[in-house]
């Protein structure tokens, strides 16, 4: 008996350490499964965050939309304005005559309707109105009278008579600046004049005042 109890002895002592080996290995695993499972977890996370910041931004700008189109009711029932991802578009033949900055009667008329909307817009949202002058990309004619040396003079000269005629009636200069693009950022083709006319425009954007705050002085 004792010899039989001896080889079952010897046959049952190497299993203990292939359990073991085992038991480690499961071990692994498990901390490596727990492991990808917190990375996809961050991940899916990080991606909820992401998508409820783009749906919070799409909605804001929305409603920023809405706001002005309100706003601008009445200008834009007739048709002489539009509202296109922000930017208010004003055709360039109903503010001015060809190849010149001084504003027509009724262009004036025009802006003097929107600065009292604007007004009240810029200020709920502590914002500031940038005028854009664009034109086609028809080469100025030189000649005695004219003025301007290309498009981008030219579309600069608009927006500052537009700007400055807004002040005039009423807009905080605080409120208002000028940009100039020239032939820049057609919203048109300009092969044809139906395209032309279409570039020829001033945009008025409301955009965000900058930071008032400056640099510390290191003493």
């Amino acid at each position: 008996m004792t010899g039989l109890d001896d080889t079952q002895d010897d046959h049952a002592e190497p299993t203990a350490p292939v359990w073991a080996v085992f038991g480690d290995l499961m071990a692994g695993l498990l901390g490596a499964f727990v492991l990808i499972l917190a990375g996809v977890l961050v991940v899916q996370i990080d991606l909820v965050a992401s998508l409820k910041q783009e749906v919070e931004k799409r909605q804001q700008e929305e409603q920023r939309r809405m706001a002005l189109e309100k706003a601008l009711a009445i200008p834009l029932a007739s048709g002489r304005v539009t509202v296109n991802n922000g930017r208010i578009g004003i055709s360039g033949s109903v503010l001015f005559a060809t190849g010149s900055d001084e504003l027509r009667p009724e262009g004036r008329q025009l802006l003097k309707s929107l600065v009292q909307p604007l007004q009240v817009y810029l200020r709920e949202r502590d914002e500031m109105l940038m005028v854009s002058g664009f034109t086609d990309n028809t080469t100025l004619l030189r000649g005695p009278h004219q003025r301007f040396a290309d498009n981008l003079e030219l579309s600069a000269q608009r927006a500052l008579t537009v700007a400055r005629a807004l002040i005039d009636e009423g807009m905080p200069s605080s409120q208002v600046f000028a940009a100039a693009f020239g032939a820049e950022q057609p919203v048109a083709d300009n092969a044809d004049e139906k395209g032309r006319a279409q570039n020829r425009r001033v945009e008025m954007a409301p955009v965000p005042k900058a930071s008032n705050t400056s640099p510390r002085r290191h003493e």
